[in-house]
């Protein structure tokens, strides 16, 4: 099975080699920010934090659905407190001078999915985000925490 699929791959390759290269009409250069600011800078405390108007209401299940992470062994990183467990992430946002989110950038915690789910929450949460005004798109930071009872 395995030697048919390479025989397939090798007939395909040989035939792309032989197709013409038809030009095609010059394009404009792109207008979009470089690829190495697509990547928030190593150290996150040098950003501006990211403001929010007004304070994020959680509901209920949103610290409920990282609690069933937690207790199904998929996230390590969960805190007991007096309280009960909390759970924090950090995340770095890229904002558009005109206030858009382009990009979020949850810190790895080996959570893949509340990381994720982290990423949700703040791109929900944008029309409650304040930009300052600048120029060019900028990274911000910000933190949640998603906390639940014992």
């Amino acid at each position: 099975m395995i030697a048919a699929f390479l025989l397939l791959l090798q007939a395909a390759a040989s035939q792309a080699d032989q197709t013409p290269v038809v030009p095609t009409a010059p394009t404009a250069p792109p207008t979009t920010v470089p690829a190495s600011s697509l990547l928030p800078p190593q150290d996150w405390s040098t950003l501006p934090v990211l403001r929010i108007r007004r304070q994020a209401t959680t509901l209920a299940n949103t610290s409920a659905y990282v609690h069933g992470e937690v207790m199904a062994g998929r996230c390590a990183k969960a805190v007991r407190t007096v309280q009960g467990w909390s759970l924090t992430l950090d995340l770095a946002v890229l904002m558009t001078p005109d206030g858009r989110i382009r990009r979020i950038t949850p810190r790895a915690i080996d959570c893949p999915t509340v990381e994720q789910y982290a990423a949700g929450v703040i791109l929900g949460a944008r029309d409650a985000i304040d930009v300052v005004d600048t120029a060019a798109d900028t990274w911000y930071r910000t933190s949640l925490t998603f906390a639940w009872g014992a």
